[in-house]
């Protein structure tokens, strides 16, 4: 069956979305989010703020629609570079760098996807952010459920844990359909912590009192990263 052909005002009404984004992102930018306002985008592509609720029907929902762009896009760079033909284990560190690099190529975009979390497994929500929120997070826990299908890292003895983190971990087990038991939950979040928690760090400026170039840096969390996962470190692409 012939694919559906969009109708003009189809055509007109995704232009122009796409005219609203690219006027969200450059206030963004170059201003910085207090200047994301209705009115600020309307005045960026000559339209009114009136005219602008046909498309979004408040501050928040527009905000929430750019935001899931901002997700995608990385999600999108994390997964390209996930894709190569290579062990499991150099396609998870390359999707880390990736992360890195599209971060902080775009502090602003990342600054905006830090301040919206993904909802927890009881509160998840259908909204389009959230759904590429999602899509943002299971870039590495796809490449780490593959990793202890075909090679099993290391896990604590469950009975070491404290047993508020068992339950939790168990409940987020379950919420990804068991594909990491929660020995292997508590290993995959533990990675994500320090990976996340490092490059927020960079990204917001954090650690600049001590280092002018975090690169190194990273690639010693990843060698961490990579003795958490029983793999052998392998260091960046050389140019």
């Amino acid at each position: 069956m012939a694919a559906r052909v969009p109708s003009r005002r189809e055509r007109l009404r995704q232009s122009t979305l796409e005219e609203i984004h690219a006027a969200v992102r450059n206030l963004l930018v170059t201003q910085g989010s207090a200047a994301v306002t209705i009115n600020a985008v309307a005045r960026e592509i000559g339209m009114s703020g009136p005219a602008l609720y046909h498309y979004y029907a408040s501050h928040d929902a527009l905000v929430g629609a750019v935001t899931a762009g901002f997700f995608r896009e990385l999600a999108a760079s994390m997964e390209q570079a996930g894709e190569a033909d290579a062990p499991v284990g150099d396609r998870l560190l390359a999707a880390c760098r990736a992360m890195r690099a599209w971060a902080v190529a775009h502090p602003a975009e990342f600054g905006w996807i830090f301040a919206s979390p993904i909802a927890p497994p009881n509160r998840q929500q259908d909204s389009e952010r959230h759904q590429a929120a999602v899509r943002f997070e299971q870039v590495l826990l796809d490449l780490t459920v593959e990793l202890w299908q075909t090679r099993p890292f290391p896990v604590p003895e469950p009975a070491c844990l404290p047993e508020s983190l068992r339950a939790q971990l168990t409940t987020y087990s379950a919420a990804i359909d068991g594909r990491l038991p929660p020995a292997a939950v508590h290993v995959f979040l533990a990675a994500w912590v320090r990976l996340y928690g490092l490059l927020c760090m960079e990204v917001l400026h954090q650690l600049d009192f001590a280092y002018s170039d975090l690169e190194p840096v990273f690639e010693e969390c990843l060698r961490d990263l990579s003795a958490m996962f029983a793999l052998d470190y392998s260091g960046p692409p050389t140019a």
